[in-house]
């Protein structure tokens, strides 16, 4: 098999993908009821649930941690808490408003690390958090976190269309925080910096640059990419050689590696210039990185070949399509 091949092969058998893969069992079952709002069934599987209220939307979504995780990065742990919330709510063009957590841990002493990073990025992002459920008495360390924000108008993973042009916009000013495979570039970063390039996203959908986004993941950006074009019912191709990458990192690693700021775009190619220039003036590296079609499969291409990285008419990745959503709200 040749290298391009590999790469493919590698990522769609990845730990983030198998972690998403997980999802499907949960969607089969919540869709059956999925609640109904003004007669308009919410979807399942974008980056937070949009609540539609009559003045835009109420945007809830939360995140469990990994035991491990937090048990050898708890004050990381905490910080996560609150950033990688934030970034779903401006995933999708809105604003956070407030955060609420649920700690576990045995002891006081143990759970003051995870708050303390509760606390940072709390103060960092300008997101308060105003309440939640703590327990001192467990076994080991445990954290969930959510949070409730507004948009003005969506960026949805549901509302990409064929032949649009796919774009990622990273943060690449990070580093890794070893062994593992995240890109920081949020904990050593001036926070009116880190608030201010988040609010592009917003910019973008209320000026109707741009309708779809998704944040990228632990799936990776490739992973990524496959979830957004799963909701929307799309097929794509990726061109690697086009995608955002700090000096010095080997590609692999970085497709599949968690960004502190990173994001998927698709939109029409006569926004794509303007989008990425938005990007640009906050430093930010924005590019376009391939197409949408309407195959249902997602390939991966370079200057001389391609590979199928994964068929979503043979195997859905999470459920979570146009389908099911119109089967909800019928």
């Amino acid at each position: 098999m040749n290298s391009l091949g590999q790469l493919a092969r590698n990522i769609a058998q990845s730990t983030g993908l198998a972690h998403k893969r997980d999802i499907a069992a949960v969607v089969d079952i919540l869709s059956r009821s999925a609640p109904l709002h003004q007669n308009r069934a919410i979807a399942l599987g974008d980056d937070c649930a949009a609540i539609a209220d009559g003045n835009g939307y109420l945007l809830l979504a939360t995140e469990g941690f990994l035991n491990e995780f937090v048990a050898t990065q708890p004050w990381f742990a905490g910080y996560c808490g609150v950033m990688v919330n934030v970034s779903d709510i401006y995933a999708m063009g809105g604003r956070p408003i407030a955060v609420v957590d649920a700690i576990w841990s045995e002891g006081e002493a143990k759970a003051r690390p995870i708050l303390e990073g509760l606390a940072a990025a709390s103060a960092v992002y300008g997101v308060p958090v105003v309440g939640g459920h703590s327990n001192t008495r467990n076994d080991r360390p445990q954290l969930s976190v959510a949070i409730l924000g507004r948009a003005e108008k969506l960026l949805s993973s549901f509302a990409a269309q064929a032949g649009q042009k796919l774009l990622a916009a990273v943060d690449l000013r990070g580093h890794f925080r070893e062994p593992h495979n995240w890109w920081d570039a949020s904990s050593n970063a001036p926070p009116e910096r880190l608030r201010a390039d988040l609010e592009l996203l917003p910019l973008l959908a209320e000026s109707g640059l741009c309708a779809a986004a998704k944040d990228i993941s632990m799936a990776g950006l490739i992973g990524t990419v496959l979830m957004l074009l799963e909701c929307s019912g799309l097929g794509g191709v990726i061109d690697i050689a086009a995608i955002p990458r700090p000096p010095g990192v080997e590609l692999e690693r970085w497709l599949r590696c968690f960004p502190s700021y990173g994001f998927i775009l698709s939109a029409e190619d006569e926004h794509s210039e303007a989008i990425i220039e938005h990007f640009s003036r906050r430093g930010i590296t924005c590019a376009v990185i391939g197409t949408t079609d309407n195959s249902g499969q997602l390939h991966l291409a370079d200057a001389s070949d391609q590979a199928l990285l994964w068929d979503l008419n043979d195997e859905p990745l999470t459920g979570c399509n146009k389908m099911q959503h119109h089967e909800t709200a019928s």
